[in-house]
């Protein structure tokens, strides 16, 4: 490695210096996390796991499934809600109108 005088440089040249050296370094540090997942990975095949099952990562996990559609817009059969969360806004409009929950329900 060569020993640069930095004393002698212009301040052009050291902010040059100072982005290069930024960036050696993240992909130094962006190689070394590869290379350290890559290795892990290969030990935990060898061991017949998938690294997500070790470690309990989002990949290992099941998908939530969302809730059966319970009440239908009375006109628009596109419109509807599971029951859970929020009500959406044509339900509301609904009940104020005068229907109940039970006419906008989902017949089955």
């Amino acid at each position: 490695m060569s020993n640069i005088d930095l004393s002698a440089l212009t301040l052009a040249e050291l902010k040059t210096h100072q982005k290069d050296v930024a960036k050696a370094i993240k992909t130094f540090e962006a190689r070394k996390l590869k290379e350290a997942r890559a290795a892990l990975t290969a030990k935990a095949q060898e061991m017949g796991y998938t690294l997500e099952e070790l470690t309990g990562a989002a990949g290992a996990r099941k998908a939530k499934s969302s809730a059966p559609a319970k009440y239908r817009h009375p006109e628009n059969s596109s419109l509807t809600w599971s029951g859970r969360g929020r009500q959406p806004t044509w339900f509301k409009e609904a009940i104020q109108a005068g229907a109940s929950p039970d006419d906008l329900e989902i017949s089955k």
